[in-house]
């Protein structure tokens, strides 16, 4: 079983040690680290080169969108990925971590399962948006977008991909992916691959947002 090196960005000191007891508690991870700010963050990721950052959006100096964009254009860095734990559930920071390419987020006041479940998703390639939120934010997100805009070139893609990329936009893993199209969740996280390939996202949050602008996803 390999094991899920967690680095957590927070300026609050009581938040940092409760995230820190939850995952050194876990069989399957360790701590990777911790940073009070973004720039320590960024400094921290490329140190320690963590699995997953647990990255607070409101911090002092660079706040974390901004240390997710400098992780997120980090060729090096390429394999860390980045959970953006956010106060509110329609925190305007979401769109743009998002945009940003987090792999996901979550609420801090979430169960604790939860946020362990992001974090195995989001080492496993995965992403997870919160429940509660999912179709809430993105649908505010995309409805910022440019009225008239352009949207995603679906073109490429087969009639099974665009089937799974509307399920990924409904929030749906994998496993669920599978279960609601009776193939294996091998087969399914290979259809989210391709979807991500031909339409050059960087991630399932990603793949979240071009189905709702696609219109796949209302």
């Amino acid at each position: 079983m390999s094991t899920v090196r967690v680095a957590v960005a927070d300026d609050q000191a009581l938040v940092r040690m409760g995230l820190r007891v939850l995952i050194e508690a876990e069989d399957d991870m360790e701590p990777a680290g911790e940073a009070a700010d973004g720039r320590a963050a960024v400094e921290l990721v490329r140190r320690e080169l963590p699995d997953v950052v647990l990255m607070d959006v409101r911090m002092p100096g660079m706040d974390g969108i901004a240390a997710l964009r400098e992780i997120a254009a980090d060729d090096a860095l390429e394999c860390t990925r980045v959970v953006v734990l956010t106060t509110f559930e329609l925190d305007e920071y979401v769109f743009d971590a998002l945009r940003a390419g987090a792999a996901g987020f979550l609420i801090k006041d979430s169960d604790p399962r939860e946020l362990l479940r992001a974090i195995r998703l989001a080492a496993a390639g995965e992403s997870l948006l919160s429940p509660s939120v999912t179709r809430s934010v993105i649908a505010s997100f995309t409805a910022r977008a440019p009225a008239g805009g352009p949207r995603p070139d679906l073109g490429e893609l087969t009639e099974r991909e665009r089937e799974v990329l509307a399920l990924v936009g409904e929030g749906l893993s994998n496993g669920e992916i599978a279960d609601r199209l009776v193939v294996s969740p091998a087969t399914a996280r290979t259809h989210v691959s391709r979807a991500m390939v031909k339409l050059h996202a960087r991630d399932r949050a990603q793949l979240v947002v071009i189905a709702y602008r696609a219109g796949l996803v209302r």
